[in-house]
């Protein structure tokens, strides 16, 4: 694997917030390029904090293609949940646009789940569950169209490493370094297993010491704090009223029509996607055959 070109897109998740290096971020993506081959890996994070569907297809998706990268990894969709203008059908419509842009360049697709918003910051049911609705929608269809395009599609919404808060950062939605490590190894063991990764794995171990008890209440009174702001600002007044309506199907006994809704929503939105090839997906141009289908399991914890 010689002049590999690694460009990553999405949001904070994959910028590398949670793990500081120097002056910046460094995260899963930068641990997994220096693992990709014996060789220097040329790499490229454009991912940014904040980001939602609509500014990876339009801000980040031309500057990747720009690169014309060998691998290409897609992961977003967190954002667009926090919002109260939360499309299922843009973010499928979107998701599909980007997918099908960086397999159509001849780039080997990733893409992962995302862990529930609300089920990390531990909000109470009501408020809890409908986040958990729209994450879980937004993961089928990141599911659907990873297996429609051949991606190497990592579970990363699994609960065993959610629930472990030694993988996490002080505002318990993003990895610290141990868990930034624990994804870039993850990724790295499917597309070894793909043969696209020949490098040595990522090192589970932390580089640098955890951070203080002060240190990390700072953090959350400082970054948390404003992140909690912005989303006050912009989605609990909707998350208000769909957790009172998740409340009066609770108390009726009816809450599984929510579920059935969340679910005819993917189905609609998939339905409306453009017809895929006759195979059902876009192969990885000079790949094996075999290859071509989506590796989704996530390794044994590290």
């Amino acid at each position: 694997m010689t002049g590999v070109r690694f460009v990553a897109l999405g949001d904070s998740l994959t910028e590398g917030v949670g793990d500081p290096t120097g002056d910046g971020w460094r995260g899963w993506a930068a641990l997994l390029a220096a693992s990709l081959a014996p060789e220097p890996v040329a790499f490229t994070n454009l991912a940014v904090s904040g980001a939602q569907t609509r500014d990876v297809l339009e801000r980040q998706l031309p500057a990747a293609l720009a690169l014309r990268p060998d691998i290409a990894s897609v992961v977003v969709g967190v954002n667009d949940t926090l919002r109260h203008t939360f499309d299922l059908d843009a973010v499928a419509a979107r998701l599909d646009t980007a997918y099908a842009a960086c397999t159509g360049r001849g780039a080997l697709l990733l893409t992962a789940c995302l862990p529930d918003p609300g089920a990390l910051l531990r909000l109470p049911g009501a408020l809890a569950r409908p986040l958990a609705r729209r994450q879980r929608a937004v993961n089928a269809v990141v599911h659907a169209l990873s297996d429609r395009y051949g991606a190497v599609h990592l579970h990363a919404c699994d609960a065993e490493w959610t629930q472990d808060r030694a993988l996490w950062s002080a505002d318990l939605l993003h990895p610290g370094e141990r868990g930034h490590r624990r994804l870039a190894l993850c990724f790295h063991t499917l597309l070894a297993a793909r043969g696209a990764a020949t490098g040595p794995a990522p090192s589970p171990d932390p580089e640098f010491p955890a951070p203080t008890r002060s240190a990390r209440l700072r953090r959350l009174a400082t970054a948390g704090t404003g992140w909690v702001a912005r989303r006050c600002t912009d989605l609990l007044p909707h998350l208000l009223a769909l957790a009172a309506d998740d409340l009066r199907h609770h108390a009726r006994g009816t809450t599984a029509r929510l579920d059935h809704r969340a679910s005819a929503a993917v189905t609609t939105a998939l339905a409306a996607l453009s017809a895929p090839p006759p195979d059902g997906r876009v192969p990885t141009p000079g790949a094996p055959e075999a290859a071509s289908a989506p590796v989704t399991a996530c390794p044994e914890p590290v």
